[in-house]
């Protein structure tokens, strides 16, 4: 089943990416663009959602949606 997690996106000074969420403790990625950070936290987040529902049972996140709002990036 899909949940949601909100992430945190801030771009460092020395260039890359950071994603972090307080939804999801420990979800800490690093990329070059968006993309790619949002790519590697989405890997992240479910490794570390499957790790923590084997040790307590069921995550508190909310399930999606059938209809949300989502943030499209556009390189223009």
């Amino acid at each position: 089943m899909e949940k949601v997690v909100k992430i945190h996106i801030e771009k460092l000074p020395e260039g890359p990416y950071l994603a972090t969420s307080e939804d999801v403790q420990g979800l800490v990625a690093q990329g070059r663009t968006v993309s790619e950070v949002l790519e590697i936290a989405r890997d992240v987040a479910r490794k570390l959602m499957e790790a923590q529902a084997e040790r307590s049972g069921n995550l508190a996140l909310p399930s999606l949606e059938d209809s949300f709002d989502y943030p499209l990036i556009v390189n223009a």
